[in-house]
């Protein structure tokens, strides 16, 4: 997904490596209030690592998945994109990989303001189980 090249300064003489990743083209996201901003791919990983904190998923597959997202809002073909898209293709990725960081990321991004916000939520995660008696 990046090419990593090691690099020589000639002044200080030192070694250092950059990563380079290939950007199809340049994404504009729209806001809920209609403003416009270039899409950040760091701002989308932060989110993603700050909703998968302390998860026992391992990095390479949390950098697979942005990695992923990011391609498929590349291949989409516009290049203005709602952040309504981003936010639901970001909880689709999430839920496949991991439920409390899907929660995590949805309570942020739906707005969550009381604990019935989380408990109606979560409710709909769970199968419809017949309580026992």
């Amino acid at each position: 997904m990046s090419i990593r090249r090691r690099r020589f300064c000639p002044a200080c003489g030192g070694r250092f490596t950059t990563y380079e990743r290939v950007q199809l083209r340049d994404l504009v996201v729209i806001k809920s209030n209609g403003r416009r901003e270039d899409f950040d791919r760091d701002k989308l990983e932060r989110s993603i690592r700050i909703s998968m904190q302390k998860r026992p998923v391992e990095q390479e597959r949390i950098d697979q998945m942005i990695s992923g997202i990011v391609r498929r809002l590349e291949s989409m073909g516009e290049t203005d994109i709602a952040s309504k898209v981003i936010g639901e293709i970001v909880m689709e990725a999430l839920a496949r990989i991991d439920t409390v960081a899907y929660v995590r990321f949805a309570s942020v991004y739906k707005n969550f303001q009381a604990a019935d916000d989380f408990d109606k939520f979560v409710s709909e995660l769970r199968p419809n189980v017949p309580p026992n008696d």
